[in-house]
């Protein structure tokens, strides 16, 4: 048992009842994605803040994130809307060279605050919802969503109204959304690597964290086939209100404790 605490653990400073709390949180997200479309990334980074130092969450959540995409877009790989993909590449490549560099200058709470208002709006603003987004608005949402994710961690939220209006039905916006962020996890760890960052102590680790991933999101691709799609598109919305509202509250958070700690 040791020895496989060992090679688990051995360089990420983690005891073995963290690492069964971010499996399960791994296998949760994971469903909790694959079933509704959205919400596993933010829980996922939740719980990981509260385990892991700050200095490595962006980076391993990232490599999590990527691993449960991975396997939601293979799994669904039929319903990709793949004409947007392109478009949305390019932004991302350009968004992670501009983040890279932006990485420690841009306030963590300002872009808190300006993904929550607007994924509020995007979720709720019936224009929104009906423009049906192509090309060059994926492009910008790549360009921008990649920024952010350098930041903050989980923007799925953001990306996620632009796909749930691109897509007439709800195994399309699972598995276009999935892809669109195996993308951008997958150039954000890229850019995190070119910054420095070693992620070959937490190998195994990561390992353990993307096989519950995977078994969570093979559970909610069946529990996504037996949705209404409307029980689907309503779900979706407040699931991405709430996400939102979480944003704020963390940005509200940050200042404040920024304030009081410059008094």
């Amino acid at each position: 048992m040791d020895q496989l605490v060992s090679l688990l653990l051995g360089g990420t400073g983690l005891d073995m009842s963290g690492l069964l709390v971010l499996c399960g949180a791994s296998f949760l997200g994971s469903f909790l994605t694959a079933s509704m479309g959205i919400g596993g990334g933010m829980l996922m980074l939740a719980t990981m803040a509260q385990i892991l130092p700050p200095f490595v969450l962006i980076p391993i959540h990232g490599v999590v994130q990527l691993g449960s995409n991975v396997g939601r877009a293979a799994l669904m790989r039929s319903h990709i809307l793949t004409s947007i993909i392109p478009a949305f590449l390019t932004g991302t490549l350009l968004g992670a060279a501009v983040g890279a560099k932006l990485v420690i200058t841009l306030p963590g709470a300002l872009l808190e605050a300006i993904l929550g208002l607007f994924v509020l709006y995007a979720t709720w603003a019936p224009k929104f919802t009906a423009s049906q987004p192509g090309k060059p608005t994926f492009f910008a949402v790549g360009i921008a969503a990649t920024i952010a994710t350098m930041f903050v961690g989980a923007t799925g939220p953001l990306i996620a109204p632009f796909v749930n209006a691109a897509c007439p039905k709800r195994q399309q916006v699972v598995a276009t959304h999935a892809t669109l962020m195996t993308i951008q996890h997958g150039f954000k760890i890229v850019a995190f690597g070119t910054l420095g960052f070693a992620f070959g102590p937490y190998v195994p680790f990561l390992v353990s964290l993307i096989a519950f991933g995977f078994a969570g999101t093979w559970c909610g691709k069946h529990m996504l086939l037996r949705l209404p799609e409307r029980f689907f598109r309503t779900g979706l919305k407040i699931i991405l209100t709430v996400l939102a509202c979480r944003l704020l509250y963390g940005a509200i958070g940050s200042y404040i404790s920024a304030r009081t700690s410059g008094i």
